[in-house]
């Protein structure tokens, strides 16, 4: 481990954490001193369910916490929930997310260790997945583990008694999610998990059946929740408001530009990897009146730089400059939510661009539609992947697609 005090560390781990359950600072730092104590390191759980081909920036913010233990010497357990992520995990949602098939769900995680590996290093990496062992699972096995806990634990969760409450439908598979996710922890040995906001019921779950199965109960430790580009719900592909850790560096770039002035701080924080000393002098830099637009344009280069190359990040930069600058792209132009339909003629009609998909039709036809300075020539081209990107009909029309 590296040769700072447990107290340095543990302050410096406690950085951007939410909640740290049970014990705060206190415990974390026992814990330490105990790992120490036994000359081991510590079994830090992250599990993520892949449910589509892509991490974006919101899954980051879990992931990068698991590359500062690591690089305290702790031993980072990466769990793939190739089998939970076929049950659905309703947390933080007031419906039921819709289970995938096994052969999605092995498509979708052989994408996610390559897009990790960005940011942690794999080979001192404990890899694991928990189809492993719930394949094996007997009726008798999940009998006995569901008389772990109460039914009155399970619906105590939030989301679930929303639902409760507004007379929506609770699915008995969904009650099971954090049971599973729960033994997991015990399968691991797990010492501390983490897990964003939504997930803290789900990590306390993990304690309580470590108890019950003789282990010592693991540390519960949340992170917050990225807000998306809409700058109002936390980033998901189901809200369409994401940077894809596989989007491009102009992609990332012109994204980031995009985000809501009020939470720079945060994009520094959680997104960007800077330090305590970085988010308060870019706070200042903030308050002091600096144009937002100069200290974004920094904020979008660290995070190009962390998934490509300072070099990359360079050429994004000046690309955006050349693109909104020599070709008098102004930079306060109106927003236009894409919500549903994302076909472009019809983009062009509902967002005031163009009168009518005739009108729209013509423009196209005629070299006049551009996305991001790009020439655009099918009316039914699909924009939804387009969000961050500017929208331009003639010389002189533009919408930021949001």
């Amino acid at each position: 481990m590296q040769t700072i005090s447990l107290e340095k560390q543990t302050e410096s781990l406690m950085q951007g954490v939410v909640e740290l359950k049970p014990g705060g600072y206190t415990a974390l730092l026992d814990l330490l001193k105990k790992a120490q104590s036994e000359k081991r390191q510590l079994r830090i759980k992250l599990g993520i369910d892949p449910t589509s081909s892509d991490l974006h920036l919101g899954h980051m913010v879990c992931i990068q916490k698991l590359r500062q233990f690591q690089e305290l010497g702790h031993l980072p357990v990466l769990l793939i929930g190739g089998y939970t992520a076929q049950v659905g995990d309703p947390s933080g949602r007031n419906e039921a997310r819709p289970p995938l098939s096994k052969d999605d769900v092995a498509n979708y995680a052989k994408t996610y260790l390559d897009q990790v590996s960005r940011v942690i290093d794999l080979s001192q990496v404990e890899l694991v997945n928990n189809a492993d062992w719930f394949d094996k699972f007997t009726m008798t096995d999940m009998v006995k583990l569901a008389s772990k806990v109460t039914v009155n634990q399970m619906i105590a969760k939030e989301a679930f008694g929303k639902r409760l409450d507004a007379g929506q439908p609770l699915y008995a598979h969904e009650i099971i999610y954090p049971l599973l996710q729960g033994y997991d922890s015990v399968e691991i040995k797990a010492d501390i998990e983490l897990g964003g906001t939504d997930q803290l019921f789900n990590l306390m779950v993990g304690r309580d059946l470590q108890r019950n199965y003789g282990q010592e109960a693991q540390l519960c430790m949340t992170m917050p929740l990225l807000i998306g580009l809409d700058g109002a719900k936390k980033m998901s592909k189901t809200s369409q408001n994401y940077i894809a850790l596989n989007d491009s560096p102009q992609d990332i770039f012109g994204k980031t530009m995009s985000i809501p002035d009020e939470l720079i701080l945060d994009y520094f924080t959680l997104a960007a990897r800077a330090s305590i000393e970085k988010v308060s002098s870019i706070q200042a830099r903030l308050s002091s009146g600096e144009n937002p637009r100069f200290i974004k344009d920094e904020l979008a280069r660290e995070i190009v730089t962390i998934y490509y190359s300072q070099e990359e990040a360079i050429k994004a930069s000046e690309n955006f400059v050349s693109l909104f600058k020599n070709k008098e792209i102004p930079e306060d132009i109106q927003e236009f939510k894409l919500n549903g339909n994302s076909v472009l003629a019809d983009i062009l009609v509902a967002s005031s661009l163009c009168e009518s998909k005739g009108e729209a039709k013509r423009l196209i036809q005629g070299g006049g539609v551009k996305l991001d300075g790009n020439k655009l020539d099918n009316p039914q081209m699909d924009l939804n992947d387009s969000i961050g990107k500017v929208l331009q009909a003639g010389k002189r029309k533009f919408v930021r697609l949001v």
